[in-house]
């Protein structure tokens, strides 16, 4: 049975500190970085609207009341949103658990996005990855042209998941930070807090045997996290307005 993408919620994780900008953000969290006359979270959010994907939980944090505030006061039409506030930091796969636990709903499978990066991109093929019931989930992948920033994906020669390679200079698929897992996988997850998706539930998952594809697209990837990369946000929302509106 194929798994469509609207019949999945989304989990956003917006809890981080940005330390690195957080001197241009006074009293914002990075989520919230104005971008092009919205907080760049609501571009995450319209982006995920846009592909009919309309249940939307904003895993927050740092500065939660400012997520909690805006979003209640300025709804995003045709999307249900609920903000789930971690206590104590959690790490991004640990802010994710408690989201979900959180919200009690059951679900075959969630999506997971950040709430600091986009890459706009049809997310349909993610979905049917998991038509393969030996699939247990799937990760996009980005072809960059410098992965010095961010290190590298491992596939094997199914196009699955193998590990992370270290930071080193020259092209490669980086993470785009969005994942689609079946409800099987987050039950696989390690039981410690925090919890990272990269340190601990990836190489826990795949030690384990468990199989997650790996999608790998060429489209325009934005992580707003430093100095460099937020003033190209404003640009880089107009170029692809199209995945911005239903």
């Amino acid at each position: 049975m194929s798994l469509s993408l609207e019949n999945h919620a989304a989990v956003v994780l917006a809890g981080g500190f940005g330390r690195r900008i957080e001197h241009l953000l006074p009293d914002v969290p990075k989520p919230m970085a104005p971008v092009d006359g919205k907080p760049f979270l609501e571009w995450v959010v319209r982006f995920l609207a846009a592909q009919k994907i309309g249940d939307v939980i904003l895993s927050t944090g740092h500065l939660a009341d400012v997520i909690e505030r805006y979003f209640h006061s300025q709804p995003v039409k045709n999307v249900r949103i609920r903000c789930i506030r971690e206590t104590r930091p959690l790490g991004t796969a640990g802010g994710f658990l408690h989201a979900v636990r959180q919200t009690g709903d059951r679900a075959a499978a969630w999506w997971v996005l950040n709430g600091d990066s986009l890459t706009p991109v049809a997310l349909k093929a993610m979905s049917e990855s998991l038509d393969d019931r030996e699939i247990s989930g799937a990760i996009l992948g980005v072809k960059v042209a410098d992965a010095s920033r961010f290190g590298t994906i491992a596939q094997n020669a199914l196009g699955e998941l193998a590990g992370f390679n270290e930071k080193q200079p020259g092209a490669g698929v980086i993470s785009a930070g969005v994942y689609l897992l079946r409800s099987s996988a987050i039950d696989r997850f390690p039981d410690k807090m925090p919890l990272s998706f990269e340190t601990d539930v990836f190489p826990a998952l795949i030690a384990g045997r468990t199989r997650l594809k790996v999608c790998v697209t060429s489209a325009p990837f934005l992580d707003i996290g430093t100095p460099e990369s937020l003033p190209l946000a404003d640009d880089f929302i107009r170029k692809n307005q199209n995945y911005f509106e239903p």
